[in-house]
């Protein structure tokens, strides 16, 4: 008979290899202001039923995040504890990093995938973004 502790850690193991087979993704973006200047320590919620991380973008507005589960996300901005924008349904695929971007000069917000080269397929998504002036 196994030990607990060896069978404990093959069940460890096993569980790894199955979180690491349903694949990660990242979501990244630039937050930029009214100007169209990128904004430094706004706050990026993102969100889904049991998930819940907020990010901070540095000096470029940039933010990113990664190993993240492949998912569905709501990713909300927010300046000096104001929500500025929120998009529902920001979604993420395995290896293709979804960009969500907030541009406050014309209230809008977007997310798509980053561009990549025609060797991963199709380059673009487009997603619809619900945002909150």
């Amino acid at each position: 008979m196994l030990s607990k502790s060896i069978i404990l850690s093959l069940i460890g193991v096993l569980f790894v290899a199955f979180s690491v087979s349903a694949g990660t993704s990242v979501l990244e973006g630039v937050v930029k202001d009214a100007s169209g200047r990128p904004i430094k320590g706004a706050d990026v919620r993102i969100e889904t039923k049991n998930f819940s991380k907020i990010l901070k973008t540095d000096a470029s507005g940039r933010y990113v995040t990664d190993v993240l589960a492949v998912g569905t996300y709501q990713v909300t901005l927010v300046i000096n504890g104001q929500v500025k924008a929120s998009i529902r349904d920001a979604k993420t695929q395995v290896n293709k990093p979804t960009q969500v971007n907030f541009d406050l000069s014309g209230k809008r917000a977007s997310a798509d995938k980053v561009q990549r080269p025609a060797a991963y397929g199709k380059d673009f998504m487009d997603i619809r973004p619900s945002t909150h002036p």
